[in-house]
């Protein structure tokens, strides 16, 4: 069956994108990844539909090939199919190095020891630095992109192993220089950089020798491999963010640079910095925060290098270099920006925020910068700390919040609101329109008087609630705003009490500072409404989390006149909830008298014994035991209530806690029995385990899932039988297996461990033919050994012998398997292998050293592994 078609791979990809992992479980997803990179090979697809192929690869990676054998693989295959590319230009060779390098990053394979990696590394350097890479690789016009694109991949790889360009930053320095894409190049260099200053500490080498290197020097290695992991010093992300202000005693070690490295690191900086207006707005802001980050970790590097770029940056447009401006403001301070220079961000800010064609996004995004400006690093002309800057009614007069803006704008704008208003002094007139408290108060009422509507929307109810709530969160302290606050909720509440779900969320959040004083003002309101009011579930839903301590009297004659209107059962479980609410709280005379009643009056027999039953706690319990009553915790005394110790012992005994494996877990010798590959698991008790469950993962898809084994008891006294683990392989390749075990100990608790993996190797997944009728053993052999071909593969493997002969070999490890035999002149050993396969052997006459071993198998891919397996015979042996 040849490769798919263009049209068959566009219903794959269309099924493998519908839903990835259910295509992958599927009968067609274990050769996806395979056939994927042997159609890019062929000449049977057009490049529209590779390029396609190499996207999917790009996106699904590590789904594609899960783990490191599988990933180095697929990159050795990528890395060739681009050489073998014909010179003539082809828009294959830059997918195919982000496919190469995505693979490896993707399945953990990048490292010395693979050899995808020592093709991929100097190929992508050489590409990056200029070099010609010659064998055709693509015409002059190709080279250009070629160069941005690897440099986008070394700066991945760099960015997955920190470190790794380190020896490459002279000539990194020295391509910048030269004509080339500028943006790949100085963003790459500004990271090898940075991660080069914070592993430096451990590193060992000098900076100036790394800044002016041209090339590597001979016989050292341009990667280095020591993983940040093995450093003290946190890297930070890529990404730019605003640093917090403990940033310097978590963040990169202080650094001290001799002379020369301090020139030649400002020589660098300098030439990345005079390069960054060549950058697009993304690029320069990714680039200042790379470098901003390489030098606040260093004494003695003024961060004047950036005052020019400021000069620019101050009068940007483009919030992506706004941001990088605030950045270094929050990393270098007074360092950096004067008073005067704060003054002009801080203007520039305000004026930006009121553009009345500014998009929402952006609109916020300037807001944000206001309501984060750090406000506390100016500097005074003669050099000594000033007052901090502050934003004044007057500069941010455009920015007062308006019931027309939208919600997200209006809360914002509302945060700025409340920061003038916390500023707000006693030199502003009273009775005058212009003071932030009194406007404020308007715009509260106004949303109040929106959310009050009969029939609004909810959004409306909702945006007042959040704006109630940012207010009290930022004025917590000033009650001339709170007190109108409440007063204007209550009466919120009085006009539409169906926003009691809204009133509920916001005492949950708020604190005590309007808490306490809405609580009041709501339980107030709900006891002055007549007992048979309309919305009674609404004021029971309310009071339930309103009362509390005080005189009880108005609230029990409420709860009283509501008791006769409470048909169904929800208003009478309400009804209920505030009764639990008031025994938390003390109760008294008057609550027992009402419990009492519930119980004769209730029309549901579950709420009559409920109230029966508060009746009963609040006639026998002390305050202490009545609460401990109401709600249980595995915190209480036991002596508060026997109930909680006993729920205590239930909680211990079943919860599965995590222990130490009680046992050791091995693989045994070979068995050879039943339809399918069994392994012989080996157990060594330590410790007394009852009821064990051994559960099996197996890495990959090689292998269908594998069932728990069970066993019901195990002693260490007592040797324990081997366990038979059956195999399901999907493909015959070896495999780990993780090991669980769940178990409980001789107290009776539950618990499970992690063992150690387990190895399949593939012999334990040989399989014998059924036996052939006696005397026909050579023919049955020769008719297997011609069907192989010519669909299969044949080899032939040279099996050293050592001290034991022939015989010996055949009868340690082969005997199940053979099928004829000429002692000790020859062996034919036929292997059986799931899910269809077999594995032919001729073993022919001995020689002094070893023997020779022609092998045949109908799957090709089986050649490494049984080659393997024939050369490890003699060791094992």
């Amino acid at each position: 069956m040849g490769p798919p078609s263009r049209e068959a791979w566009a219903q794959r990809l269309g099924a493998f994108r519908a839903s990835p992992c259910a295509f992958l479980a599927g009968p067609q997803g274990e050769e996806l990844g395979r056939e994927l990179l042997s159609d890019l090979r062929g000449d049977k697809l057009s490049e529209q539909t590779k390029v396609s192929l190499l996207a999917l690869s790009l996106e699904y990676a590590a789904q594609l090939w899960p783990d490191a054998p599988a990933a180095e693989a697929a990159a050795a295959s990528l890395l060739d199919t681009l050489v073998l590319l014909p010179p003539r230009p082809s828009a294959l060779r830059r997918p195919l190095l982000l496919a190469a390098t995505t693979a490896l990053a993707a399945g953990g394979a990048l490292g010395p020891a693979s050899g995808a990696s020592c093709r991929l590394l100097p190929l992508l350097l050489g590409l990056a630095l200029g070099r010609d890479p010659g064998r055709g690789f693509g015409p002059a016009s190709e080279q250009r992109p070629l160069q941005a694109t690897a440099c986008e991949c070394l700066r991945e790889l760099e960015s997955c192993h920190p470190g790794l360009l380190r020896a490459s930053l002279g000539p990194l320095r020295a391509a910048l220089a030269q004509e080339g894409p500028v943006q790949p190049l100085s963003l790459l260099l500004a990271l090898a950089l940075r991660n080069a200053l914070a592993l430096r500490p451990r590193a060992g080498a000098g900076l100036q020798g790394l800044l002016t290197a041209r090339v590597a020097a001979a016989g050292a290695s341009p990667w280095s491999w020591m993983q940040a992991a093995d450093s003290d010093v946190p890297l930070e992300p890529q990404a730019p963010s605003w640093p917090v202000a403990e940033e310097g005693a978590r963040g990169l070690l202080a650094l001290e640079l001799g002379p020369e490295e301090s020139r030649e690191l400002r020589a660098t900086v300098a030439q990345l910095l005079d390069a960054s207006y060549l950058l697009a707005p993304g690029a320069q802001a990714l680039l200042l925060w790379l470098l901003c980050g390489a030098l606040r970790g260093l004494r003695g590097q003024p961060p004047a290098l950036f005052k020019p770029q400021l000069v620019r940056l101050l009068g940007t447009a483009r919030p992506a270099l706004l941001h990088a401006v605030l950045a270094l403001k929050a990393a270098f301070g007074e360092a950096l920006f004067t008073a005067q220079d704060e003054a002009l961000l801080l203007r520039r800010l305000t004026l930006a925020a009121q553009h009345p064609a500014l998009p929402l996004p952006t609109h916020l995004f300037y807001l944000h910068c206001l309501l984060s400006f750090p406000e506390n690093w100016p500097l005074g002309p003669e050099g000594e700390e000033a007052a901090p800057l502050l934003l004044g009614l007057r500069l941010c007069h455009g920015l007062l919040p308006s019931p027309v803006h939208e919600p997200t704008a209006l809360l914002a704008r509302l945060h700025l609101l409340c920061l003038l208003c916390a500023e707000d002094t006693e030199e502003d007139d009273k009775g005058q329109g212009g003071s932030p408290q009194r406007y404020l108060e308007e715009l509260l009422a106004g949303l109040r008087q929106r959310a009050a509507l009969d029939g609004g929307p909810r959004a409306s109810a909702t945006l007042c609630f959040q704006a109630s709530y940012l207010v009290a969160r930022c004025l917590a302290g000033q009650p001339a705003v709170l007190t109108p606050l409440v007063r204007g909720l209550a009466q919120l509440y009085r006009a539409r009490p169906v926003l009691a779900p809204h009133f509920v969320d916001l005492l949950d959040t708020v604190g005590p500072e309007l808490g306490e004083p809405l609580r009041v003002a709501l339980c107030r309101e709900v006891v002055s409404r007549p007992g048979g009011d309309a919305a009674l579930g609404w004021h029971l839903q309310v009071l339930a989390k309103v009362v509390g301590g005080g005189p009880q009297s108005t609230t029990l004659r409420f709860l009283q006149a509501a008791a006769a209107h409470c048909p169904d059962w929800g208003l009478q479980q309400a009804l209920l909830r505030v009764c639990r609410a008031l025994l938390g709280s003390g109760g008294g005379g008057g609550l027992a008298d009402l419990l009492q009643a519930l119980a004769r009056r209730l029309e549901d027999p579950d709420g009559r014994e409920h109230a029966r039953l508060y009746y009963v706690l609040l006639a026998h319990l002390a305050g202490p035991k009545l609460g401990v009553a109401l709600g249980p915790s595995l915190a209480a005394p036991a002596m508060a209530s026997s109930l909680v110790a006993e729920n205590q012992g239930f909680a211990a005994a079943l919860m599965v806690r995590e222990a130490a494996a009680p046992m050791r877990l091995s693989v045994g010798p070979r068995v050879v029995t039943g339809p399918c590959p069994v392994l012989q698991l080996q157990v060594e008790a330590l410790e007394p385990a009852y009821s064990l469950e051994l559960r099996f993962r197996v890495e990959g898809r090689l292998y269908a899932p594998l069932g728990a084994v069970h066993v019901p008891c195990l002693c260490p006294s007592r040797p324990a039988s081997p366990l038979l683990l059956p195999l399901r392989p999907r493909r015959p390749a070896p495999a780990r297996l993780h090991v669980q075990a769940l178990y409980t100990t001789p107290a009776g608790l539950t618990c499970h461990a992690h063992l150690p993996p387990l190895t399949v190797t593939f012999s334990h997944l040989f399989l014998p033919f059924p036996q052939s009728p006696r005397g026909a053993e050579p023919g049955f052999f020769e008719a297997l050994w011609d069907s192989c071909l010519p669909g299969g593969a044949e080899s032939r493997v040279w099996c050293a012998l050592g001290p034991q002969g022939l015989e010996t070999l055949v009868s340690r490890h082969l005997e199940p398997f053979v099928v004829a035999a000429r002692p000790p002149a020859s062996y034919h050993v036929a292997i059986r292998l799931l899910p269809d396969s077999k594995l032919l052997l001729r073993l022919e006459a001995p020689q002094e050293d070893g023997v020779p071993v022609a092998l045949r198998t109908d799957d090709w891919a089986l050649l490494p592994l049984a080659g393997d397996y024939l050369r490890g015979l003699s060791a094992a042996a």
